[in-house]
């Protein structure tokens, strides 16, 4: 089914309301029951709390009529990926509680994130709602990005002197941690900053969102042989970084696979998002010359 500029609207409307109402929910709420998953690969993706089921309940239930009424799949995290994805024109691609981890520890990090995505993997739009702050995020696809209902580009936003380092936590464990830090170090003199620093790890949807919150930065997830993340990791937040005029491609620079038929995990080419394409070249090049 073709989507109109009015179907998009309508669509991006409901995705903020399933957004909010969710973020809602998690906010007053704490986590009873605390599984395992065994798909998980990190810490970070194999808990699953009763607060999650909730939230994911909810979103499906404001989302379920525009499935029929649009002919949209749906792929959420805590349910199987049942290949509709592939079929239909566009699917919802949801994420009712990324950040689980930091929610169960009780710091902020965590967020609602609710993408539409098309068949060929373009992100069409992007719901976050942050439960913390009760910060509402939206993208739409050639309709901009907005914070709280207001206009919102890495234009709009003055960057500091100090370029910002956000990756997940797994990141830290890394054998060659300082090294890629030492690169990003040069990196952040090269572009006349005076330092670099990174930031405390979250989930992987609000450390998107701390790139364009504290400008300049990157976010940056190493590819893995198993796990890495998800495509409702990144879906929402790839739609808000093309609409904000910023970067969220893969670790390579190519454009992230976000219906990658063979599985649901984006480790196999890794993520960089950046608030510009010349700091993000630049970070490229770093990575690139401390691999060898």
């Amino acid at each position: 089914m073709q989507l109109t500029g009015a179907d998009l609207r309508r669509l991006a409307e409901l995705a903020v309301v399933a957004a909010t109402e969710a973020g809602e929910l998690i906010a007053r709420s704490r986590p009873t029951d605390v599984a395992h998953k065994a798909s998980g690969a990190t810490p970070a993706s194999q808990v699953v709390t009763d607060v999650d089921r909730a939230s994911e309940a909810l979103i499906v239930d404001r989302l379920s009529a525009s499935l029929e009424r649009f002919e949209l799949a749906l792929l959420t995290e805590e349910r199987d990926d049942d290949g509709g994805r592939l079929a239909a024109d566009h699917f919802w691609c949801i994420d009712p509680l990324d950040g689980t981890l930091p929610f169960i520890e009780g710091v902020p990090g965590y967020a609602v994130s609710i993408a539409l995505v098309a068949r060929d993997g373009t992100p069409l739009i992007g719901a976050i709602h942050d439960p913390v702050t009760a910060t509402v995020r939206l993208a739409v696809a050639g309709g901009g990005a907005f914070r709280d209902g207001r206009p919102w580009s890495v234009e709009r936003r003055r960057g500091g002197a100090v370029l910002s380092v956000f990756a997940d936590r797994s990141f830290r464990a890394r054998d060659d941690h300082d090294i890629v830090m030492a690169s990003l170090d040069r990196v952040a003199r090269e572009s006349g900053l005076s330092d670099v620093r990174s930031q405390a790890p979250r989930g992987a949807v609000m450390n998107a969102c701390g790139v364009l919150d504290d400008p300049p930065g990157c976010y940056l997830k190493f590819p893995a042989p198993s796990g890495g993340g998800s495509l409702w990791d990144f879906a929402a937040t790839a739609c808000l970084f093309g609409e904000a005029g910023a970067v969220a491609t893969d670790i390579h620079g190519a454009p992230l696979d976000l219906n990658r038929p063979d599985s649901t995990f984006m480790n196999h080419r890794g993520v960089l998002f950046a608030t510009d394409r010349a700091l993000a070249g630049h970070i490229r090049a770093a990575l690139h010359r401390s691999a060898d």
